[in-house]
């Protein structure tokens, strides 16, 4: 795609985004006009990347027939953009301070999102939840560039029940920030929409099971 530098008058090309001559504004996230996010796209390579079926343990402690290792998109260059410009797209242009989320599933979406976010004219910052606070140093669980007041949404590969994205939230909310939604790349639709729900936290994904065209036999 072709751009105007509003600096130096140069019609230059990005695959991120363009600038018309004489303008200066960043796309908009809402109208995802110029977004580089397809959905087929997405949805076809955790279908070919990340989808396993066999007989798997949940960290919700349910037993599923499938499994979704969606660092295997998350940490792949074309999935990192996919899910990074998508979760850019849901967000829209009401743009929080900050993202992050539960180590280390959310690590490469935070990193993706506030790259993208930087390269299309817009300041975002990320912070990860640590799992156990550090023995040492500050013992802190959330690092980053944040501040407490600030407001954070919360991102996570794959949520089934929602306990990972809950324990996110309440260890960014004793922080201080202020955390009133959820993202994630994959809904398992095991209840994490309505346990969020209950603490204040709105809960959107990019791709739900049926989408992947899986049927959910979970025990």
């Amino acid at each position: 795609m072709e751009w105007w530098c509003p600096i130096c008058c140069v019609k230059l090309t990005s695959g991120l985004w363009r600038l018309e001559k004489g303008s200066t504004s960043a796309p908009d996230f809402e109208n995802g006009e110029r977004a580089l996010y397809d959905k087929s796209e997405l949805i076809e390579l955790i279908k070919v990347q990340a989808l396993q079926i066999g007989s798997f343990q949940l960290a919700s402690g349910k037993t599923a027939s499938f499994y979704l290792d969606c660092r295997k998109v998350t940490l792949d260059g074309k999935g990192a953009n996919l899910v990074g410009n998508g979760m850019l797209k849901l967000i829209g242009n009401d743009l929080p301070n900050c993202v992050g989320g539960m180590a280390i599933g959310a690590d490469p979406i935070t990193a993706a999102i506030i790259t993208l976010a930087h390269q299309q004219g817009h300041s975002l910052r990320g912070f990860i939840v640590r799992k156990e606070p550090k023995a040492h140093g500050t013992g802190q669980q959330v690092e980053g560039p944040v501040t407490p007041g600030q407001r954070a949404i919360i991102v996570e590969d794959v949520a089934t029940t929602g306990g990972s994205l809950i324990a996110a939230v309440e260890r960014a909310r004793e922080f201080g920030l202020m955390v009133d939604r959820a993202i994630a790349i994959v809904d398992r639709n095991q209840g994490a929409a309505a346990r969020l729900a209950e603490i204040g936290v709105a809960f959107d994904a990019l791709v739900s099971l049926e989408e992947l065209g899986i049927v959910p036999e979970i025990r």
